[in-house]
């Protein structure tokens, strides 16, 4: 089926995060700290497997849509000093829906001056709190999204016409994930209330503004394109807890940490420095370019949709040899192995 063919049911441009990559640098760190460090470590690993968990209530959702619309899971994308890590983007041809999803423990309460409070139960103990504001949170990302809309027009019309038009072609969403909590927001303004919804009002939420939308539809190569310019956008965040956790280092911890970043900086070292070569000069990197540049013509998509530059130093660098070795690459999540994992482990073996 041709890229262009017509569209009918979601499709994920993007559907890999950095959750799995998260928790597998904190086990790794775990073990190095002292007691405080180790139970705030836990809570941090099991704050993020439960956000995980979250974000696959709401894959689910996205994906037993059958809706036409591209989908993006987890963007980050910075401006300055500014960045951002988006859950959700859902494009469809009339609006781009910002989700932030929210798989939290215990009911939430709207009042109405917008707080947002918690409410938990521990047997006969009770504990009420207030917490961040997730539709705060999802403005923010839409205030970076128009930013870098507006810096990346060429001339001064352009940039004029993105500024005015923007808000009316994106939609901000709260998606409270765990199917668990309860949602008390009788008390809270409208505009509030219309942010929040529960992860099974999603898809009838998606469908009731697209077809309240007075915007009109795009062609679906334009559709394509929208999406795409996202991808354009989106930064391979580094991901390092040493700083975070450095006070709760014992020493000898401290040192087989240290030791541990020398290493692996001086193995990449090795390889592609230390005879003046340059990664991309290597067999390697151009076989699996070319393996890349092949499959996209293959399918009429860009070459990056597969992997781009950086997840293509990231194959040479962890040269995975399993598909359990290759969702450990940032970019690769079932889909994409099942498709493109057996020969790109193939060519790797070679190198070996």
């Amino acid at each position: 089926m041709g890229l262009f063919d017509r569209l009918r049911e979601p499709v994920f441009l993007k559907e890999s995060s950095k959750a799995i990559e998260q928790i597998e640098k904190l086990k790794e760190l775990e073990p190095k700290l002292n007691s405080e460090g180790k139970e705030k470590i836990k809570k941090e690993i099991k704050c993020i497997e439960y956000g995980i968990i979250g974000e696959k209530n709401i894959e689910f959702e996205l994906r037993n849509s059958h809706m036409p619309m591209y989908i993006i899971h987890d963007l980050y994308i910075e401006s300055d000093d500014l960045s951002s890590q988006i859950d959700y983007l859902v494009i469809t041809k009339k609006i781009c829906f910002v989700i932030e999803c929210k798989n939290l423990f215990g009911n939430i309460e709207i009042n109405n001056q917008g707080d947002f409070i918690r409410n938990i139960d521990f047997g006969s103990k009770k504990i009420k709190e207030g917490i961040y504001s997730p539709i705060t949170q999802n403005e923010r990302h839409l205030k970076l999204m128009k930013k870098i809309a507006i810096e990346n027009k060429s001339n001064v019309i352009m940039k004029f016409i993105t500024d005015k038009l923007f808000e009316s072609s994106y939609k901000t969403v709260v998606v409270l994930a765990n199917p668990k909590t309860l949602l008390n927001s009788r008390f809270a303004k409208k505009e509030i209330k219309d942010k929040v919804i529960r992860a099974d009002q999603l898809v009838s939420y998606i469908k009731d503004n697209y077809n309240k939308s007075k915007e009109l539809e795009m062609s679906e190569k334009s559709l394509f394109s929208w999406a795409e310019s996202f991808l354009k956008i989106h930064k391979e965040k580094d991901i390092s807890y040493l700083e975070k956790y450095n006070k709760y280092l014992v020493e000898d911890g401290k040192t087989d940490y240290i030791k541990s970043n020398i290493n692996i900086v001086k193995e990449t070292y090795n390889k592609y420095i230390s005879n003046k070569v340059n990664i991309e000069d290597t067999e390697i990197y151009k076989e699996l370019k070319s393996f890349r540049l092949n499959k996209s013509r293959q399918e009429n998509i860009k070459p990056y949709f597969i992997y781009n530059n950086e997840q293509l130093n990231d194959l040479i660098s962890k040269m995975p040899l399993s598909n359990e070795e290759l969702k450990k690459v940032s970019g690769f999540g079932d889909v994409k192995i099942s498709k493109y994992g057996e020969d790109i482990i193939n060519i790797i073996k070679k190198y070996l």
